[in-house]
């Protein structure tokens, strides 16, 4: 099986190691004793460049499962793919 994503998989993992640096900056930061702002400025980019990930997923999500699964004809299938695009839209949003 693959996912909407999987075309890009080598992309979203490279941008996910990036990120892992980003964290461990801040920890570096921290040990370090720098100041707050600059601290806090470092989570915001590492929360936007999580987001920016999540958003390519859900894209993938919405264009090839969801997609396939309207097509499919599959009322069964659509319904269950909808209903797990709306959840995931939900946390996505309360997570923002």
């Amino acid at each position: 099986m693959t996912h909407g994503y999987s075309d890009q998989r080598d992309a979203l993992t490279k941008r996910l190691h990036r990120i892992e640096g980003q964290v461990r900056g801040i920890e570096r930061m921290l040990e370090d004793d720098r100041y707050c702002i600059e601290i806090l400025t470092q989570i915001s980019a590492v929360t936007t460049a999580l987001e920016s990930v999540a958003l390519k997923i859900l894209d993938a999500h919405v264009n090839h499962c969801v997609a396939d699964a309207l097509a499919s004809g599959d009322p069964e299938a659509a319904r269950a793919k909808t209903d797990e695009l709306l959840k995931a839209v939900e946390r996505f949003a309360r997570s923002t």
